[in-house]
């Protein structure tokens, strides 16, 4: 038995899911003519209460888009320094949009509206590149799937529109966040300019995220998604795969977070482990003791078959999903349980 927490990406469609990709109607959707792909940008657009949406490849590209389209070169951006956007997508904001980056320092990679205000650049003095984009990341991966107040994301939309700045939500787990809370996806869409879901980490598909914002914003996005390379074919397979996610796998992501309190209560108490981090979706993270490595750690859970990764020098993250079976979390925990250094 191989227990996979790497990450939540790793899923494999499910038997409903297959069905509906060979079952999808399908056209050219760089001709705007696939139907299935038309139909899951008008899903997502809906779902959200905003003008329109785009199938992208991937969370990054739909991140990248978004940051293109609405800051110009030599503008800057801010972001929590644990952010995504910042982190783990190749230096794309400076490589694509040509803009700088200012970043927050949080514990958590939860920004507050006082620190954004703080971050911000003073207008009129021609010293610093103009602030133009605030990023923020729902749930943070970073901070162990923690998820933001949406009363303090109000808050930081105040601050943009009393600056002039563009509310862009990297929500590559968004819905780990809405099943655990009150809001909408429609409260989301009433707040940001442009908002990335990914469709497949909890949700299950096998590739693609959705940029969703303006008409204009769109159309931007369209045509930079062309020149990068993203312009894609008979692209019905896949965005069927995420109409079908979107009807059946968003309250299950409910199941993923009870697995993640189980495996880092098992860690509980344990010689090994300094600390769990808050847990509150489907993301787990420890702090060993200062004596061991998270690489040492990986590599010994690997050899009795439990994958998971490491996340600092100390640290090491698992990520529950719909592939793992209940026997996969009990074995997983006695693994736990016995575990020496």
């Amino acid at each position: 038995m191989i227990a996979d927490f790497r990450s939540d990406t790793i899923t494999q469609p499910t038997s409903g899911m297959k069905e509906a990709m060979f079952s999808a109607a399908l056209g050219d959707d760089v001709f705007g003519d696939d139907p299935t792909v038309n139909a899951l940008e008008t899903k997502v657009a809906k779902l959200f209460g905003m003008e329109a949406a785009l199938f992208c490849a991937s969370g990054t590209m739909a991140n990248q888009l978004a940051i293109k389209a609405q800051t110009s070169p030599g503008t800057q951006v801010i972001c929590a320094d644990k952010a995504h956007v910042y982190l783990y997508e190749a230096g794309g904001i400076a490589s694509n949009s040509l803009a700088t980056t200012k970043t927050i320092e949080s514990e958590s990679g939860l920004l507050r509206a006082e620190d954004i205000t703080e971050a911000i650049n003073p207008s009129d003095d021609i010293h610093f590149p103009p602030s133009a984009m605030v990023c923020l990341e729902n749930t943070m991966n970073k901070g162990g799937g923690v998820y933001y107040d949406f009363d303090e994301i109000k808050k930081i939309k105040e601050v943009c529109e009393e600056n002039n700045l563009k509310l862009h939500l990297d929500g590559a787990r968004l819905f780990n966040a809405l099943v655990e809370t009150k809001e909408s996806p429609r409260d989301y869409g009433q707040i940001f300019d442009s908002i990335s879901i990914c469709l497949s980490k909890g949700l299950g598909c096998p590739v693609g995220s959705v940029l969703i914002g303006s008409k204009r914003l769109i159309e931007k996005a369209r045509r930079q998604r062309k020149a990068w390379g993203g312009g894609w074919r008979q692209a019905g397979l896949l965005a069927a795969a995420g109409i079908y996610a979107l009807d059946n796998n968003v309250e299950r992501l409910k199941e993923d977070h009870v697995d993640a309190l189980e495996i880092g209560a098992a860690a509980e108490g344990k010689s090994w482990l300094k600390k769990v981090y808050p847990i509150k979706t489907n993301i787990v993270i420890f702090e060993l003791v200062n004596s061991i490595l998270a690489k040492d750690f990986v590599s010994e859970l690997d050899k009795q078959n439990v994958k998971c990764v490491t996340f600092g020098k100390h640290l090491v993250r698992f990520v529950t999903h719909l592939d793992l079976s209940q026997k996969q979390i009990t074995y997983t925990k006695q693994v736990l349980g016995q575990l020496n250094f």
